[in-house]
């Protein structure tokens, strides 16, 4: 007499092959979906990477140019010192009052300033930045304008 085979292993064995089946063509759409994220994240760093670099160089090259505006200089970012207020007064040969003219500032304003006693306003700041391209005889004619 033949062995019956046993319903239950046999029940068994069927679902668990219909379950890998079902499982593995789930998981082949899941994967499929998973390598074009991964090529479409990897276009994207690519893409990232090139503008950057492209910011990077029209930066440099953008700090390389010169100034448009050479008159207007912004009270922001400038410094002071005061051994340069000096300087530039002795180097253009003008008095405390003369600079003061050109500065739009008093003669004591200018000497507090070159003691260190006070530090000039923003608005005196441009003033005394634009001595530094002044000539003596801009200068002159300046004052002899004014």
């Amino acid at each position: 007499m033949a062995a019956m085979p046993n319903i239950a292993a046999l029940l068994k064995s069927e679902i668990s092959r219909v379950a890998r089946k079902e499982v593995r063509s789930e998981t082949l759409s899941l994967r499929k979906a998973a390598r074009t994220y991964r090529s479409e994240i990897a276009a994207l760093k690519r893409r990232t990477q090139e503008l950057e670099h492209h910011l990077r160089r029209l930066s440099k090259s953008k700090g390389k140019a010169p100034p448009a505006e050479s008159e207007a200089v912004p009270a922001e970012g400038l410094r002071f010192s005061a051994k340069g207020l000096i300087s530039q007064r002795k180097r253009l040969g003008l008095s405390a009052a003369e600079c003061g003219l050109l500065v739009g500032a008093s003669a004591q304003s200018i000497y507090n300033w070159e003691v260190g006693a006070i530090r000039p306003r923003a608005k005196h700041l441009a003033a005394i930045a634009s001595l530094r391209t002044l000539g003596k005889r801009e200068a002159a004619a300046r004052l002899a304008a004014a």
